[in-house]
């Protein structure tokens, strides 16, 4: 199933991506048009309230229905933080001189951070003068968590999206530190939807500039996988339903100046698009 957040005039809610069949009970597979990132006969169905919180119901549908070219998709999420892992794709490693870390190499990305597809990715040309894309696999968590196991890692997951890990990698270089190169707002795209019924071991990623592959690669690639990464994470911290973890780019990445259009293409969910624009 899919959850999309998105706007109506200037009212926000939530729905259920629904296929030209009307069918919003989906498999987690994706259709013809979100295998190739397309969104084509796809509409969206309201649900009442948010999609996160106990019970095995599912969503409850409030009866409004808007076809998707009607709506704007915003951030399927609204984070209280978005815990990110470096160098988790050892050819990613490799490709910035770093060595694979032997256990996961985390940091934290702000919430203020967070923008949605088609949104623009504002880059601060007046501080840096080189931002990189990172597309990545993004966990999304469905209920307070602290000390998950790994057995039970899938009980705590919502859905998975894409995102875009935007790096200012001369500030990264720079600082010694990561807070300042990856915090700046609109550095972490997500969307375009939640898909909530992804096997996430062994799905394709591809990251595009202008249309040209810039990243391709497999989460079956990743150096520690999901349940590990859920599992390492939070032994430090408690999740809260809605938070995110960012689960690595592979090898590939590079600048984006302004005027390109980024897109990150990840199998069963579908395709996250954003401009570039330079700061004012």
């Amino acid at each position: 199933m899919r959850i999309a957040r998105f706007a109506v005039e200037d009212e926000v809610a939530y729905g259920v991506v629904v296929d030209d069949a009307g069918d919003v009970n989906g498999t987690g597979r994706a259709g013809p048009s979100e295998a190739t990132g397309g969104t084509a006969g796809l509409s969206v169905a309201e649900i009442s309230g948010h999609p996160f919180g106990p019970g095995t119901e599912g969503p409850k549908l409030t009866g409004a229905r808007y076809a998707i070219e009607d709506i704007r998709l915003l951030a399927p999420v609204l984070p209280t933080k978005i815990v990110a892992i470096g160098r988790n794709y050892a050819e990613h490693a490799k490709e910035l001189g770093n060595e694979v870390p032997a256990e996961p190499l985390t940091f934290l990305k702000p919430s203020t951070s967070v923008i949605g597809p088609g949104d623009a990715i504002v880059r601060p040309a007046q501080l840096s003068e080189r931002v990189d894309f990172e597309g990545e696999l993004a966990i999304v968590f469905g209920r307070l968590c602290r000390d998950v196991p790994p057995a039970r890692v899938p009980e705590v997951i919502f859905g998975y999206t894409c995102a875009n890990d935007v790096t200012a990698r001369d500030l990264q270089a720079k600082d010694g530190q990561w807070t300042r190169a990856k915090g700046f707002d609109t550095f972490c795209p997500l969307g375009p939807w939640i898909e909530t019924g992804l096997d996430p071991a062994d799905v394709q990623l591809i990251t595009t500039v202008n249309g040209e592959v810039k990243q391709e690669s497999r989460t079956s690639l990743l150096i520690h996988d999901i349940p590990a990464l859920v599992s390492y994470v939070t032994a430090v911290m408690t999740m809260l339903p809605g938070d995110v973890l960012l689960t690595g780019t592979p090898a590939g990445v590079g600048p984006l100046v302004a005027g390109d259009s980024v897109s990150v293409l990840i199998e069963g969910i579908g395709e996250l698009t954003n401009r570039v624009v330079d700061a004012t």
